[in-house]
């Protein structure tokens, strides 16, 4: 999931919303409902539509599981459910045509990444103001996302969606191939600065000469972002340092010393032979580098858990080094979110299934493991799956492995072999981020448009050859910092002050 959510932006016009979202009190145009509604056994039951993404074909047992979610929601809400995968490279075009359409949509996926459109959604009017319903219906959710991260999901004072409970914070670190960790004795657990990752890639260069000892974890990133100390405020144009846990004062980070020193440093890494040669241009992906011996280790973000993740996605055992503790800020919060579609048939029964989703250890564990006995079965360890005999990833008709997706990921069983341990793991991950102040915080980019775009272009043209060593910074970061202002990145940050300041002033009222 953070590869996909490595690149966030919100963009939001605060003018456009007042208008485009109406009252305070209209929670649904199709029903006339209010958050306050009524009791859902008095009323006739509806067909919730839930949209979400998908990584692969649909699940042959989709419709049974469907049915079983539906016998739940029809218990306690008096709603049955349509299921409604999507694939991800489909999802924008397709969501943005329903939503455009109207098309009949009760609880949608959405987040600030590329992958989805959260901001320009809320700028449309596609999404509901949730406070009344989440204050009347939506107690499971907020016990269980918390004061602190449920704000995030805010736009305009009002809160349009709520995060997946997940990993919510984020910390850098390397992965490494275990075999090569172990053939060369180095502790990997042991990496935790930029001197002992020195190091290690050092060994590894006089051990294995044909490996390069580093590489970005995602094709089209960089080394040195994963070095960074900064809330990116979204796009990187006008950062908080320190990750925003000092004070609000939106910088240009690539004009701070801090920057031209870790450029030097990376550099001098990409010289000796440590970085994978073309890490600026490789589109590989880090299980291709790993398998094909090209690369030995590689920088990513970091979560509880993380290890077993990335070594069934390469085929090959991973061990980790955490450089940085953890960090919370909007962009790690608000990647994945869920929210009512304006559209919905019945806003109160829509947040009432959310609920659920937050709430009910029955229903999140259907939408992540199937139905026990067909697609899983329990261990005598509490809380722990299996596959049932005969069943493997291979054969089983539902085995999606999105828990991250679905509501409340702390609700799900664990598989056999993973820690049993991990959600109070990630909560305690979760709890013990640094918290950057600006939490909650997203820039509505429509006043500097056009700078955004000459920006993104400079720095299409620098900033991965920089960050990767490729570049010598001595010669391109004057460069780079000179078209970075004549394309507007001083008036960006004013803008970002300006908004910034706004939306503390209120805050803290």
């Amino acid at each position: 999931m953070k590869r996909m959510t490595a690149v966030l932006s919100g963009i939001v016009a605060l003018s456009m919303l007042l208008s485009a979202c109406g009252g305070s009190g209209e929670v649904s145009k199709n029903n006339g409902q209010t958050a306050g509604g009524s009791n859902s056994k008095d009323e006739a039951p509806v067909e919730l539509t839930v949209a979400y993404i998908t990584f692969g074909n649909t699940p042959s047992d989709l419709q049974l599981v469907q049915d079983e979610i539906s016998k739940i929601a029809m218990e306690k809400i008096n709603a049955t459910v349509k299921l409604l995968p999507i694939s991800i490279g489909s999802w924008n075009q397709q969501m943005n045509l329903m939503l455009t359409s109207n098309e009949k949509l009760d609880l949608i996926v959405t987040g600030s990444g590329s992958t989805f459109g959260f901001g320009p959604q809320v700028t449309k009017g596609q999404l509901l103001p949730l406070d009344e319903l989440l204050d009347q219906h939506g107690q499971g959710i907020k016990e269980a996302v918390g004061d602190d991260f449920i704000r995030a999901g805010s736009i305009g004072g009002k809160i349009y969606a709520v995060p997946s409970i997940r990993d919510l914070a984020l910390n850098y670190g390397v992965l490494m191939r275990k075999d090569l960790a172990d053939k060369h004795r180095i502790d990997v657990a042991a990496i935790q600065s930029m001197d002992d990752l020195e190091a290690m890639m050092k060994t590894i260069k006089e051990n294995e000469p044909n490996i390069a000892p580093l590489s970005p974890g995602v094709a089209g990133r960089s080394i040195a972002e994963y070095m960074y100390s900064i809330d990116s405020l979204g796009d990187s144009f006008g950062v908080l340092l320190n990750n925003g846990a000092d004070n609000l004062k939106v910088v240009n980070y690539f004009e701070t010393p801090e920057y031209a020193q870790l450029l030097k440093r990376v550099r001098s890494w990409y010289e000796a032979g440590y970085i994978l040669k073309d890490a600026a241009t490789n589109k590989e992906g880090i299980a291709d580098l790993l398998k094909g011996g090209r690369t030995a280790a590689y920088v990513a973000n970091l979560k509880p858990g993380v290890e077993m993740q990335e070594s069934r996605m390469t085929g090959m055992d991973i061990v980790k080094g955490d450089m940085t503790k953890s960090v919370a800020k909007t962009e790690t919060v608000t990647s994945i979110m869920w929210a009512i579609p304006r559209n919905a048939q019945d806003a109160v029964r829509s947040m009432k299934f959310l609920n659920l989703m937050y709430s009910d250890k029955a229903l999140i564990n259907l939408f992540d493991w199937g139905i026990e006995g067909k697609h899983y079965v329990k261990t005598d360890q509490e809380n722990v799956i299996r596959y049932p005999d005969g069943v493997d990833a291979s054969n089983s008709g539902y085995n999606p492995n999105t828990g991250w997706l679905f509501g409340n990921q702390f609700l799900s069983y664990t598989f056999e072999g993973d820690n049993p341990d991990i959600w109070k793991e990630t909560d305690e991950f979760n709890k013990s981020a640094t918290k950057s102040l600006a939490l909650g915080f997203t820039f509505d980019s429509a006043p500097v448009k056009t700078e955004i775009a000459a920006l993104t272009n400079v720095m299409n043209q620098y900033r991965l050859g920089l960050e990767t060593g490729t570049l010598d910074p001595d010669k391109t970061l004057p460069e780079f910092l000179s078209k970075l202002k004549s394309a507007g990145i001083d008036k960006v940050i004013a803008e970002k002050q300006k908004q910034l300041d706004e939306w503390a002033a209120k805050k803290d009222k």
